[in-house]
């Protein structure tokens, strides 16, 4: 029997030893904080993105030649 063979019947028994074990406010706690986690992991890959964007505006903006700036 592997994992993939639980089933329906099989994922509530495990949910409920679970929450037997570890009580409803620990679980909504920790699910709680792996929303918050996964909240400021797309918040991070957005910035990070708006980051590169950024940096290749800055760069097309600028399209004087090296020597015509010293020249300035």
């Amino acid at each position: 029997m592997g994992i993939g063979n639980i089933g329906l019947p099989g994922l509530l028994l495990i949910a409920v030893v679970v929450l037997v074990l570890f009580g409803r406010g620990k679980i909504s706690a920790l699910m709680g904080e792996v929303g918050k986690g996964i909240t400021a992991f797309k918040k991070g890959v957005s910035e990070g993105g708006q980051e590169i964007e950024e940096q290749k505006s800055t760069a097309a903006k600028d399209v004087t030649p090296a020597e015509e700036k010293d020249k300035g």
